[in-house]
């Protein structure tokens, strides 16, 4: 089998590539708050990130109903050239949940065949990917820039939005409730709002 590359896969199989680069910009400038602010991660963890950004939407190529498990399955089967296996199934995982339920080592296969590093990596990498898709929900890429505010005494991550409009304030409630996982993976309270 020819891997190929997270660019190629997700032009295969899209027909818009507009919103998962928008993700993926989002999700890089958090990834990078969050690495300087409130945890550092290795720099191949951003690149796992970029890819499971890009590609967590191949699944609606199959169906929409399910489509992050779709993703996730798509990733697996096709692979990923620049990769490891074990890094596939972290990006797969990475689109896995960046919407529906949280990890659960006993209940999802896939998850379950990571170790712990590997997992913590899904939690934090997901959880990041979950906001930034809800900070894109209606996929026009109104968020011009993320900066990170980490209160460390009581674990509180706040972002602070700054919108490409300024007198527009994008709606963010899909971002709010899809925090729950950057919570859990990063152990702190997540709070958004606009600068």
């Amino acid at each position: 089998m020819i891997k190929q590359t997270a660019t190629e896969l997700l032009n295969k199989f899209s027909k818009s590539t507009s919103h998962p680069n928008e993700v993926r910009r989002l999700s890089v400038m958090i990834f990078d708050e969050v690495s300087e602010k409130i945890k550092e991660m290795p720099s191949r963890y951003r690149l796992l990130l970029e890819a499971g950004a890009l590609l967590h939407d191949i699944g609606y190529y199959i169906d929409s109903k399910g489509h992050n498990k779709h993703s996730m399955k798509m990733v697996l089967e096709n692979g990923l050239e620049g990769f490891t296996h074990d890094e596939e199934k972290i990006i797969a995982c990475i689109c896995r949940y960046h919407r529906g339920g949280l990890p659960d080592k006993e209940e999802h296969e896939i998850y379950n065949t990571l170790d712990k590093k590997e997992r913590k990596a899904v939690k934090r990498l997901a959880g990041i990917l979950k906001i930034s898709d809800g900070l894109d929900r209606g996929h026009l890429n109104l968020i011009k820039k993320i900066h990170l505010n980490y209160d460390k005494e009581n674990n509180i991550a706040e972002f602070i939005l700054t919108p490409n409009t300024p007198e527009f304030r994008p709606d963010i409630s899909s971002a709010v409730r899809k925090r729950d996982l950057f919570e859990i993976g990063f152990k702190c309270q997540c709070v958004l709002k606009f600068e």
